[in-house]
């Protein structure tokens, strides 16, 4: 029977983030991205989501390569978690190559990872596939779209990307390069589906500058700017811009640290010289020579600007009178938190402009028009929508259904689901291991359905523990019981409801005397489910309860 090609997806799919995807022909598999994704706001404590990478552990001696379309963190925050249970080389642009070496050193991986840096334009071969990478416009430099040649076919997976004519850097997408795939022939597409909802195209990066010449000509106060670490053309625009009126430029938030340093080192940016300065040197500036550049864009918790909001960061409190310019757009999931960080700016009077105000945020993903001209390139046989939730994969479908092609060629899968693709037929066909790992502080799937279901039970109703002494001889109370409570009322203020507590711990603790049980989890069971009863009656909560009971 002739083998069929697999596309699998471990993540990306019905969700915006922790990106990637397993081709796999005979005894060869390669991966295209790695990504992570960040946790719900009912994911109590949990730092970072990552996909479930069972499959890939189970199946690690026929991984052959690893390629990364470009360096955001839903397309590279994973590999750490993956590279300490498998060994394959990693293949990325210099960009891309740069953040993912300061990942593996963060994680003391960086000696035993083989990290490859590629080209556009270049084609590398991994068992039976060969990659070819394709550059293309995105939010951060050096983004490629893969040609993945394979024994069927070639498969077009364009990453995340859209079509920018007149970009800060890198020149145009290579469009050409996928109208000549196109016309050879190409089995697959797999495309981007965020901005699908989006009519027209999407609009290029040079046009923000316009707005932060407005925003820094004639101010004569401070002026701190946020916006994606990872988006280096942006943070040169402010820098160029800064320069231009005089001002000293500061930088704060460690990932911006970061990609400012990789990006600089590798020549992706290019400072003016003496325009950056350290953060310490701006309180003796005067206002309007000053420009810091900032994390917290999403209103991150621990991110510079929401520190500096709520008077918490080392070295810069937000002043009566600063510019505070918003130059990003809200992730979906995110708007209350940069709702809060807003209104904190507005308490200490500060000048809060965003993207309502004036154009100084545009997206790094493709609207519809832009989607239409690369189907109409590329002219796939069949088509797989990648990158977006369930609503945006449907309407990328209908896209493709639109410009004509037969709606038996697409294919909506879903995490963990297996494609298999012939020459001439595209169908689901089984599933593999998959879903979300969390990532709590150094644990890496630790904390699972269990124990998130625990931490939210916590934080909605509180914990009751009730402590008693019990003789190992012959099963007699020796002291207690005694209710500590957390978070579930004030105890001071419910003396009253405590004591009732406390009886009922003794009814039960006499009923189980009375039947003579000696079995200490039958006199836990007894004392949890009569107070648990109680509590609802009487307070219609249901805390968590833990009998505990020391044996003397």
């Amino acid at each position: 029977m002739a083998e069929k090609l697999k596309i699998i997806s471990l993540g990306g799919l019905n969700e915006i983030g922790k990106n990637l995807t397993v081709y796999e022909y005979g005894g060869d598999m390669i991966l295209v991205d790695v990504g992570m994704g960040f946790p719900d706001d009912d994911m109590y404590g949990i730092d970072v989501v990552i996909p479930d990478f069972t499959y890939l552990i189970q199946n690690r001696d026929r991984i052959r390569a690893i390629f990364i379309t470009h360096g955001h963190e839903d397309h590279i925050g994973g590999i750490p978690y993956l590279m300490r249970d498998i060994n394959a080389p990693i293949y990325a642009t210099r960009m891309s190559a740069g953040l993912i070496r300061l990942k593996l050193e963060e994680h003391r991986l960086a000696d035993k990872v083989k990290l490859v840096t590629c080209e556009a334009g270049e084609t590398v071969r991994a068992g039976k596939f060969t990659v070819e990478f394709i550059h293309i416009n995105h939010s951060i430099a050096d983004a490629v779209a893969f040609a993945i040649r394979t024994p069927l076919g070639v498969c077009v997976h364009t990453g995340d990307f859209k079509i920018d004519p007149t970009p800060i850097q890198g020149g145009m997408a290579d469009l050409t390069r996928l109208g000549e795939l196109g016309r050879e022939g190409v089995l697959a597409l797999l495309a981007d589906s965020t901005n699908v909802e989006r009519p027209g195209f999407t609009k290029s990066e040079r046009s923000v500058g316009a707005s932060f010449d407005a925003l820094f000509r004639g101010c004569d106060q401070r002026i701190i700017v946020t916006t994606f670490a990872s988006n280096i053309d942006r943070i040169q625009q402010i820098i160029n811009v800064a320069a231009k009126y005089g001002r000293k430029v500061a930088v704060t938030g460690r990932s911006m640290e970061n990609a400012m340093r990789v990006s600089t080192e590798l020549g992706y940016m290019k400072v003016p010289a003496g325009t950056v300065v350290d953060l310490a040197q701006i309180k003796t500036m005067p206002k309007n020579k000053v420009c810091i550049i900032s994390t917290g864009s999403q209103g991150e918790t621990m991110s510079a600007l929401t520190r500096m909001a709520f008077n918490t960061h080392r070295q810069v409190d937000i002043q009566a009178g600063d510019r505070v310019i918003i130059s990003a757009s809200a992730i979906p999931g995110n708007e209350n938190s940069i709702g809060n960080v807003i209104n904190e700016l507005y308490r200490r009077d500060a000048e809060v402009v965003n993207e309502r105000e004036l154009p100084l945020h545009v997206s790094g993903h493709a609207c519809q028009e832009e989607l239409k001209i690369v189907h109409a390139l590329v002219k796939p046989k069949f088509f797989i929508p990648v990158h977006g939730e369930q609503r945006m994969l449907k309407v990328h479908a209908k896209l493709a259904r639109d410009m004509g092609m037969d709606p038996r060629n697409i294919v909506i899968s879903d995490v963990g689901k297996v494609i298999e693709l012939t020459p001439k037929s595209i169908k689901l066909n089984g599933t593999v291991p998959s879903g979300k790992v969390f990532v709590d502080g150094y644990g890496v799937g630790d904390v699972g359905a269990v124990v998130l279901r625990d931490r939210q039970h916590l934080a909605q109703d509180g914990m009751i523990v009730v402590v008693v002494s019990m003789s190992g001889e012959d099963g007699q109370v020796i002291s207690g019981p005694d209710i500590i409570t957390r978070g579930f009322v004030y105890v001071k203020e419910s003396e009253a409801l405590m004591e009732e507590l406390k009886q009922v711990a003794v009814d039960a603790l006499d009923r189980c005397a009375d039947r003579n049980t000696r079995d200490w989890s039958a006199i836990k069971s007894e004392i949890k489910g009569n107070l648990s009863n109680f509590l609802y009656k009487k307070t219609k909560r249901n805390p968590m309860i833990l009998p505990v009971i020391m044996e003397v």
